[in-house]
C-alpha cells in the first residue's frame, strides 16, 4: 500500500461515511491473522500502517523470559538486553519481522477489507434510512414475483411483500408502479430486508393523510381504521374544531379525495364515519351506510344491543356479516343487531328513546346493498 492508497480511504470516507481509521484498523487485524496463515516465525504480533505514506510493518510481541521454551512468543533476557539494556523479565519486546513478500499479501487483504466495509456501511446506511420510516407508506416498481413473494425495487433495496399481504382484486406485472405499506424493517446477514403489504389498515390510513390535507396538519384526526383490502373499509375521523367537518373534509369536493384513495385501492370500498366518544353514537355511525334507532350498551360485557328498521337489516349486518364485522373492528365493541319487529317482541326497543345519528358518507351503491337475507346473511 502507499500514499495513493490513503488518499483512496480518505475519498471513501468522504462519500460513504464510513471513518477512515475503522478501516485501518479492521485491517491491521485482518493482516495479522494473514500473517499467522502464511508465516509462521511469531504468534503473537502487531501491524502497523503508516496513516500518512500506507506503508506497512509487522512486530513480532515477545515476553523476556530466564529460559526459552518456545522462540516465537518468548526471548531469553540476555537476547533482549542485547536489543536494549533496559529491558527486565517479562517485559514484551517487539522485533520487527515484515516477511519480504508481505506486501502482496497485505495488498489482497486490504481490497478484501475495504470492499467488505464499504458493503456493511452502505447496508447499515440502508437500514437507518428505512427503519425510520417503518409504518409509512412507500412507492415502488414491482421487478419479479415466485411462489412466496413479490419483489418490489425501492431504489437501493429491494423489499418483499407476501402473498398474504397482497389484494386479492389485485394482478401484479413487471414495472407495475404501486404504493405499500411498509410493514417490518430487519437486519439480515445479506443487508436489510423490507416487508411491505397492499392490505395493511396502515396503507389506507396514510393514504388518507397524503389525500387529505387536514389530516396531515392535525386538524382532522384518524381515530380507528378496519379493512377487508380488497372488498370494504370503514375510517373513524374527528376534528376538536366544531367547524370543521372531518367527514367532509376526508370526501372532499365532489368526493374527488376519496375517490383518488378508492382507486389506488382499485375499488375498494370505503366508509367514512364520524367519531364519538359516546359508544351508542359512535356505533351507530359505524354501522353507516344503515339506520339505526336504538343502541344499548353493556359496559362490563364490551357489548352493544343494536336496532334497526326492518328494512335495514340485511344493510345493518352486510353481505356475509362485513358491515357488522367492520363496525365491531372499528368501535371495538361487540354488536348484536335486532330487527324492529323482533326487537319489539322481546321489549327491547323504547320508541320514545331516539338515537341522534350523524350523517356519514359511504361509497357503497343500491345495487351493493340489495342482498338477499336468507342466503347471504350471517347473523
Amino acid at each position: 500500500m502507499n500514499s495513493e492508497f490513503m488518499d483512496a480511504l480518505t475519498s471513501i470516507e468522504k462519500d460513504k461515511g464510513i471513518d477512515k481509521e475503522v478501516i485501518l484498523e479492521a485491517i491491521e487485524q485482518a493482516l495479522i491473522t494473514g500473517y499467522k496463515r502464511n508465516f509462521n516465525s511469531a504468534q503473537n504480533v502487531r501491524v502497523d500502517i503508516d496513516r500518512d505514506n500506507g506503508s506497512i510493518r509487522v512486530f513480532a510481541r515477545k515476553e523476556v523470559v530466564e529460559e526459552v521454551f518456545d522462540s516465537r512468543l518468548e526471548i531469553s533476557l540476555e537476547a533482549a538486553k542485547a536489543i536494549n539494556p533496559q529491558y527486565e523479565v517479562d517485559d514484551v519486546v517487539e522485533i520487527e519481522v515484515t516477511p519480504r513478500d508481505f506486501g502482496r499479501i497485505a495488498a489482497q487483504t486490504a481490497k478484501q477489507v475495504v470492499t467488505q466495509r464499504v458493503r456493511e456501511a452502505e447496508r447499515g446506511i440502508i437500514y437507518s434510512d428505512f427503519i425510520d420510516r417503518e409504518e409509512d407508506i412507500i412507492t415502488g416498481i414491482v421487478q419479479r414475483q415466485d411462489h412466496r413473494f413479490i419483489y418490489v425495487d425501492l431504489g437501493r433495496v429491494e423489499a418483499l411483500m407476501p402473498l398474504s399481504e397482497q389484494m386479492p382484486n389485485e394482478t401484479y406485472r413487471h414495472n407495475d408502479r404501486i404504493k405499500a405499506f411498509i410493514t417490518k424493517v430487519e437486519k439480515t446477514t445479506k443487508g436489510p430486508q423490507i416487508m411491505i403489504s397492499r392490505t395493511h389498515p396502515g396503507l389506507l390510513k396514510r393514504l388518507f393523510e397524503l389525500e387529505v390535507p387536514e389530516i396531515y396538519d392535525g386538524t382532522v384526526e384518524i381515530k380507528s381504521v378496519s379493512r377487508e383490502a380488497g372488498d370494504r373499509s370503514k375510517i373513524a375521523v374527528h376534528a376538536e374544531d366544531t367547524e370543521v367537518d372531518p367527514v367532509g373534509s376526508c370526501v372532499g369536493p365532489k368526493g374527488q379525495r376519496v375517490q383518488t384513495i378508492v382507486n389506488e385501492l382499485k375499488g375498494e370500498k370505503i366508509d367514512i364515519v364520524r367519531w364519538s366518544e359516546d359508544p351508542k353514537v359512535y356505533v351507530a355511525n359505524a354501522l353507516s351506510p344503515s339506520k339505526v334507532l336504538q343502541v344499548t350498551v353493556s359496559e362490563e360485557e364490551k357489548m352493544t344491543q343494536v336496532v334497526v328498521p326492518d328494512y335495514q337489516l340485511s344493510l345493518a349486518i352486510g353481505k356475509r356479516g362485513q358491515n357488522a364485522r367492520l363496525a365491531a373492528k372499528l368501535t371495538g365493541w361487540k354488536i348484536d343487531i335486532k330487527s324492529q319487529t323482533d326487537a319489539e317482541e322481546a321489549g327491547i326497543y323504547d320508541p320514545n328513546a331516539p338515537l341522534e345519528q350523524d350523517e356519514e358518507w359511504s361509497d357503497s351503491t343500491e345495487a351493493d346493498i340489495q342482498y338477499n337475507e336468507e342466503k347471504d346473511f350471517d347473523q
